[in-house]
């Protein structure tokens, strides 16, 4: 489903585009390689002259490979448009430093730790960031190939990661059920009855006080 068409007359002001890529290489390892780009949609004076409308504002790049464990052992960064030019494009090489750092396990804070305020560019962070979920449908997708082991021990990563994949909720109980944890009794509400909890909340005889 996508959004309801606006009711109201709007002009376009801005787009970013980020766009990932993935690949698995040769030895093993894979490869995600993220582009951010931003672009206006009017002409605009900067300290250079006028930046025409659908001039990149921003085209920054990160490349990270990583291994089976989500470990980033390489990682590049590289800029294709910047509002201050080399001035900007000058962290690139610092983004090396995000190779020893895990994507699944606090990669975000690891990012913001490191290239947090004059230590990074916030633009190129933030692309970083779209790094772990990607990472996951890479390697996610890659494992399905394989059989399912019913006797393994190792639960999947996936699990209480989003409201969906709660464990006690339905999809686990279905879908993985050795990792089902029915809710506790007086316990809130899962994904259970959804329909019926919109319902309950819509009815003209629910509380209107939340307190």
């Amino acid at each position: 489903m996508s959004l309801p068409f606006p009711t109201v007359p709007r002009e376009p002001l801005h787009t970013r585009s980020i766009q990932v890529r993935t690949f698995a290489r040769e030895d093993g390892l894979y490869d995600l390689e993220a582009e951010l780009i931003d672009l206006k949609a009017y002409d605009f004076p900067t300290r250079t002259g006028i930046k025409r409308a659908g001039d990149a504002v921003h085209h920054m790049h990160v490349r990270v490979t990583i291994n089976d464990g989500f470990d980033i052992v390489d990682a590049m960064a590289a800029y294709g448009a910047a509002p201050y030019d080399e001035h900007c494009s000058a962290i690139a090489p610092g983004y090396g430093d995000l190779v020893g750092m895990n994507l699944l396990r606090g990669f975000r804070g690891s990012v913001k730790a490191r290239f947090g305020r004059t230590a990074g560019c916030i633009h190129m962070s933030e692309l970083a960031a779209v790094l772990p979920t990607v990472a996951v449908q890479t390697l996610g997708g890659r494992h399905r190939d394989l059989p399912v082991d019913a006797e393994s021990t190792t639960r999947p990563f996936q699990l209480d990661g989003c409201h969906a994949l709660r464990v006690d909720g339905t999809v686990v109980k279905r879908d993985y059920p050795r990792w089902y944890a029915a809710p506790a009794e007086g316990a809130a509400r899962s994904d259970a009855e959804p329909a019926s909890a919109l319902t309950s909340a819509s009815s003209p005889s629910s509380s209107s006080s939340d307190s």
